[in-house]
């Protein structure tokens, strides 16, 4: 799977999905590009990541920055120095302190190494990431769009792309959630950027800020 190699790419594509769905033309009109969000691939991101699940941005964030007061660099090393009692002073509930520390773990011990996953193809990545227990596909997928920038990812389990595809009218409001994933492969081979979109519009509406 081909990757977006810079912003200039980026706009092409945002073209390029244009013309397969003229509402997406009404979005840029109205917000211009989409920003092509990125996150460095590292330990860092995936507990940011960790930390989003089914939960704000605004909250994900807020348990992100008391982390980085109490450690200042946010390495696996030092994640694994806390005691869970220290992790829960910055707002890590029971499931992501084991999820946290488990990801540690398999990096400290070399079972992991992500530089070297960062360079394989895109199910290999999602493979290995989701043998980690508390990383399942949202998370997967939130590392291969927003810090691979692989092409051809759209995120079923993201409830703002969902609901995006709902408000811009592109499906019938009484479609499956696998209706939609159906609806979506008209974009393949990229996938990633209609989300982008999707989320640029979802995003602007309500003036968000996705870190």
């Amino acid at each position: 799977m081909q990757r977006i190699k810079n912003k200039k790419h980026f706009i092409e594509l945002c073209d390029w999905c244009v013309k397969k769905e003229p509402k997406f033309g009404t979005v840029i009109q109205q917000f211009g590009y989409p920003p092509l969000w990125y996150r460095k691939p590292d330990f860092a991101t995936l507990i940011l990541t960790i930390l989003e699940q089914q939960v704000s941005l605004a909250s994900a964030k807020a348990a992100y920055n008391k982390l980085l007061e109490k450690i200042k660099k946010l390495t696996p090393g030092n994640v694994l120095k806390l005691s869970d009692d220290e992790l829960r002073e910055c707002y890590f509930s029971r499931q992501k302190i084991s999820y946290s520390k488990i990801l540690a773990n398999e990096i400290v011990s070399g079972k992991l190494n992500l530089t070297d996953l960062n360079s394989k193809p895109e199910n290999e990545i999602r493979e290995r990431l989701i043998r980690l227990k508390g990383i399942g596909n949202w998370t997967s997928d939130m590392y291969l769009l927003m810090s691979l920038h692989f092409s051809d990812i759209f995120p079923p389990g993201d409830l703002a792309t969902i609901k995006s595809v709902y408000e811009l009218k592109l499906v019938p409001q009484k479609s499956s959630k696998e209706e939609i994933v159906t609806f979506m492969k008209k974009f393949s081979p990229y996938q990633s950027v209609a989300t982008y979109i999707l989320w640029h519009s979802y995003i602007e509406k309500r003036n968000l800020k996705l870190e």
